[in-house]
Formats: structure tokens, C-alpha cells, sequence
């Protein structure tokens, strides 16, 4: 698989290759500040297949927390573009971001379903856990 992508205003621009380990929506409340309040649909990639063709994104990590994830945004327009946790070799894409959104195809998961607000919608029969689903 291989996709495009970018911010809102066009100062970062990326590609991605590879398979999805994971599609999913999550709805904790980290998520939803970076959302505007939804569940966040994202997918995980492979690390070494997401390279940035353009631009520099900033970063932040939240120094308050014992594992905090470092995520990555355009310096301009402000658009989160994708998650980086410690000790994973992947990278945790936001699906907005895609040129074609529609790639995505919809998660496989709802995760974090524990922070999930009454306004937030789960499809019928979609695998949701409160927290992360169990490792295989």
C-alpha cells in the first residue's frame, strides 16, 4: 500500500508505504482534544515506510507524563499529522491527513471506549475495548 498526504495548508507533505498493522478509532480523551472532540481515526504503519517530502513538522511531548507519546503537527496550520510512542517502531498516521481519505477503508477497532462522550458512534459489530485491545 502506498499513500500521500500532507496538512491543511500544504507545508507538509509525506508518503507512506506498507500494510496497516492497525486501523482504528480512539476515543480517549487525549484524542478528542486533538479532533475537536470526535473519536480520532488513525492507522498504524511501519516506521520505515513514512518518510516527509516536504516541510518539517513540530513536535510535543508532554514533559508531566511517564510515557508520553511525541506527536507531530505543521508549524503552520497547526494540523496533527501523526503520533509517535516510545518503544514502538511504527508510526500512528491520522487519516485526515491522507490525500484520499477513502484508503482508509473504516477501523477495524474502537479503542479507549472508556473515555468515549454520548455523542461519539461506534458502527454496529465493530470490535471496541475500553482500553487498547490485548496483544496477539
Amino acid at each position: 500500500m502506498s499513500m500521500t498526504g500532507g496538512c491543511y495548508c500544504g507545508t507538509i507533505r509525506y508518503e507512506a508505504t506498507g500494510a496497516p498493522v492497525m486501523k482504528s478509532q480512539c476515543h480517549c480523551r487525549e484524542c478528542q482534544y486533538i479532533s475537536g472532540g470526535g473519536p480520532n481515526y488513525f492507522m498504524i504503519l511501519p516506521q520505515e515506510g513514512f518518510s516527509y517530502t516536504a516541510g518539517t513538522p513540530n513536535s510535543f511531548t508532554r514533559p508531566d507524563l511517564d510515557a508520553p507519546v511525541t506527536r507531530e503537527f505543521c508549524p503552520n496550520c497547526g494540523t496533527h499529522i501523526l503520533t509517535r510512542r516510545p518503544g514502538l517502531d511504527m508510526v500512528i498516521l491520522k487519516v485526515g491527513t491522507l490525500d484520499n481519505p477513502a484508503d482508509y477503508g473504516g477501523p477495524d477497532s474502537a479503542i479507549h471506549t472508556l473515555d468515549m462522550q454520548p455523542f461519539h458512534v461506534i458502527p454496529d459489530g465493530l470490535p471496541s475495548f475500553e482500553k487498547r485491545p490485548p496483544r496477539r
